[in-house]
């Protein structure tokens, strides 16, 4: 028995949208993790605050890569002003709203652990090392991202504005 060509062109697009459809919610799960808005390049300017300078303008970029389900982040920040830069790397994961990871600053060798939480695209984090302590907040909507870091060590103050893919 034989079928029309427009039966077996038609049962394959009903196979095609039922499919899509049974993956529909596998994808927006992929891409809705709580990291999801963080990927990719992003670069900016800002202030930043140091114990013994004042405060000075600031130029960052920024490279964030996110897993699959947007559960952990690789972060590298490269900023610098006219008298001071770094290098921020940071590891992250997220498990509900909670995260923890490590980072490091490569141009003063220090390193440490980061804990906190994410809602909503925004981290509100304590990070740690050796007697050092500093809170860091990240905010990212659509291409727009905001940075800040607060401390009483040498780096009193860091306030950047991102924007992505540029």
């Amino acid at each position: 028995m034989s079928f029309p060509a427009t039966f077996r062109f038609n049962n394959f697009r009903n196979v095609a949208a039922a499919a899509a459809v049974l993956l529909a919610p596998a994808l927006a799960h992929a891409e809705s993790g709580p990291f999801a808005d963080f990927a990719g390049s992003w670069s900016g300017s800002g202030s930043i605050t140091i114990a013994d300078s004042g405060t000075e303008r600031i130029r960052c970029r920024g490279t964030y890569s996110v897993n699959g389900d947007g559960s952990t982040l690789r972060q590298v920040l490269r900023c610098a002003s006219d008298s001071y830069k770094f290098e921020l790397t940071s590891n992250v994961a997220a498990k509900g709203n909670n995260l923890a990871g490590s980072w490091s600053e490569a141009s003063r060798n220090v390193n440490g652990s980061i804990e906190g939480s994410i809602s909503g695209g925004q981290v509100n984090a304590l990070v740690t090392a050796n007697g050092y302590a500093a809170t860091f907040f990240m905010s990212a909507r659509g291409s727009r991202q905001s940075v800040k870091i607060d401390s009483k060590g040498e780096i009193r103050a860091v306030t950047i504005s991102l924007a992505k893919g540029n």
